[in-house]
């Protein structure tokens, strides 16, 4: 490019000269400008940077650099005019031939970026469609014109005031066009540049992209993208949890704060997560000391280290503190409450993996119902204000022993509640929460990778769902509001199909449902039968009584509960039935004092058969199911 300009910014003196004087056969005197033009202006270009730039990858930045670099030349080449001999050159010379190279000098390297993009590395690349014609389609769209992976055909937006213009020299089309270049084979995937948008429209604009059968991917969040944990063009898979449940409910700032800010906290299960998750919401708040109670060495070594390094980024002054142990070493609880002189438990240690539970019921019965006690009983002792209990739906009607033992916990604390205490114990209680350890996010997006099949247990499991953080935050909340034996139920939103969910994974990755009607399709679906102690349908209440709270999306359940006498009398027959390892005692004791517990069903078949007829799809062309 360099070779070039000295060849043609001598030609543009010409051009300037013909231009002034209105002749394509200019008589011109002074030949010295010839030479002069090109040894002036690219010294000068040079070290205006304007030569620095690679030209597959040049940006708006290069016009300030041509700018100055010409303008410097012009002023040069015209004040030199003046002190040669017998210089008679016009004035307006200078000012034509300085528009000319920058013309020549800006247009040739765009028209050669443009080359070199379109041509060269358009060869392997996939061409992708844009959606959003905002400042961030905008900033992607020029992103990847200097991809080697991706090209931008298109770009797709509702505005009709954007229709029909070029974005960074790409056409803005309705979602039509888009629809008809996808039945063509002429985009491969679909980049949504809309990381601003509430989480209804996000999920309006993907379950219409969805009917597209080709694979959707998103740019960070604009939260992500400021804290400078992701940059724009990072274009990734479009993450189910955006699309489940609602739009998060801003956190109530004077509860969250109550029971965490400026207090000794202590979290158990601390690497778990729900634990760890717990854990990064309570640093925020600024608690004095944070205690991380695990029991696995690794768990905790991680949620520490990522917890001090989240605490010198944001100048948090928090004693962190990690402890190794169990819940139920007994007395363990009790010293490290009245040695750290704590304020707060959450409760989060517990075995919740269904199917490992129902294998191993004592450890079940071990580790959910006496950590439980040996916990509350050693917060009780040390003079603790509140215990916070984190429980689960599958403690509501439980058909499986992980179930029953999380309720008899509830019960444990109900009945320490009744008898009287300094420490206000409640329990919170929520459904499934997407990422944690054996979601089935992670397992269907793996099967997919592998070419499937998917795997779901029954046509009509229903489940709620809530993302990590927002489950977190309430927790919190609740256990701000308790006064003492309470059962919180969180505000789930609604429940979500299984197989639905299944489906619009494998739609979402560009891939086509493989069944009877489609048998040529890239997925298959297989239904393995519910495991031993799963339930169709999950509930969150036990009886039909609830009530509101100060809180919209927290509820207080009105539930039985056993006394003192008759729990402590339980928790002896468990310690015995333990001693002798005798599983099916363990079973019926819980059979006995857990209300509603039946081992072996799938849970109310009334209550699942009518959610999933009231339950819409969630995607428009779902797979023919079996009866």
């Amino acid at each position: 490019m360099l070779g070039a300009d000295l060849v043609v910014l001598p030609l543009l003196v010409a051009v300037a000269y013909a231009l002034r004087l209105n002749t394509l056969t200019p008589q011109i005197h002074d030949a010295w400008l010839f030479v002069a033009a090109p040894l002036v202006a690219v010294p000068i270009l040079y070290f205006t940077g304007f030569y620095k730039s690679i030209v597959r990858y040049l940006g708006a930045e290069v016009a300030w650099s041509l700018l100055a670099g010409v303008l410097i030349s012009v002023a040069v080449l015209a004040g030199a005019s003046y002190m040669v001999a017998d210089a008679a050159i016009p004035r307006s010379i200078f000012l034509i031939w300085g528009m000319l190279a920058v013309l020549y000098l800006g247009g040739s390297r765009f028209l050669m970026r443009r080359f070199l993009v379109k041509i060269l590395g358009g060869l392997n690349r996939q061409p992708v469609a844009v959606f959003g014609a905002g400042g961030a389609g905008a900033q992607l769209v020029s992103g990847l014109q200097s991809s080697t992976e991706f090209f931008p055909a298109l770009v797709v937006d509702d505005d009709t005031s954007k229709q029909g213009t070029l974005l960074a020299g790409v056409p803005v089309v309705p979602r039509k066009a888009l629809e008809k270049a996808a039945r063509q084979g002429k985009v491969s995937a679909v980049l949504m540049a809309v990381p601003s948008i509430s989480r209804p429209r996000r999920m309006e604009i993907v379950r219409w992209l969805e009917t597209l059968n080709i694979r959707v991917q998103t740019v960070p969040g604009i939260a992500d993208i400021a804290m400078g944990k992701a940059r724009l063009e990072e274009v990734r898979d479009v993450a189910i949890e955006d699309l489940l449940g609602r739009d998060p409910v801003p956190p109530r700032q004077d509860l969250l704060h109550r029971c965490v800010s400026g207090k000794h906290v202590l979290v158990t299960g601390a690497g778990g997560s729900i634990g760890s998750e717990l854990c990064r919401q309570i640093l925020k708040l600024s608690p004095s000391q944070l205690v991380l109670f695990e029991q696995s060495e690794f768990a905790l070594y991680a949620i520490e280290k990522e917890l001090r390094k989240l605490a010198v980024s944001q100048g948090l002054k928090v004693d962190i503190v990690p402890v190794l142990g169990s819940v139920v070493n007994r007395g363990l609880m009790a010293r490290l409450c009245a040695e750290h002189r704590v304020d707060t438990v959450y409760h989060a240690a517990a075995y919740k993996h269904v199917p490992i539970v129902e294998s191993n019921p004592s450890s079940g019965v071990r580790n959910n119902i006496l950590g439980t006690l040996e916990a509350a009983q050693g917060a009780e002792a040390a003079g603790v204000q509140h215990f916070i209990l984190v429980s689960t739906d599958k403690a509501v009607r439980p058909t499986n022993v992980m179930g029953a033992t999380k309720r008899f916990a509830e019960l444990v604390l109900q009945a320490m509640a009744s008898r009287g205490s300094d420490t206000v114990f409640s329990m919170v209680r929520f459904g499934n929460v997407l990422g944690s350890s054996g979601s089935v996010v992670p397992l269907f997006r793996d099967q997919i990778c592998h070419g499937g099949p998917v795997t779901v247990t029954h046509p009509d499991v229903i489940r709620y769902f809530m993302t990590i953080p927002e489950a977190s935050q309430l927790v919190i909340q609740a256990g701000a509001m308790a006064r003492g034996g309470e059962v919180f139920v969180l505000d789930m939103g609604e429940p979500v199909r299984i197989v639905d969910l299944a489906i619009t994974m494998i739609h979402l990755m560009g891939l086509s449902v493989k069944d009877e009607s489609n048998p040529h399709g890239d997925i298959g679906l297989s239904f393995s039968g519910l495991r031993p102690g799963e339930k169709l349908y999950e509930e969150l209440i036990i009886g039909e009584c609830s009530v509101r709270t100060e809180h919209e999306m927290i509820m207080q359940a009105s539930e039985e509960s056993l006394n003192w006498d008759e729990v402590q009398f339980a928790l002896e027959a468990f310690r015995k039935a333990l001693e002798r390892g005798d599983n099916a005692a363990m079973k019926s004791l819980l059979r006995t004092y857990v209300a509603g517990y039946a081992p072996g069903s799938t849970g109310s078949q009334e209550t699942a058969a009518m959610a999933t007829r009231e339950l819409p799809r969630r995607v428009s062309n779902a797979v023919s199911l079996p009866d």
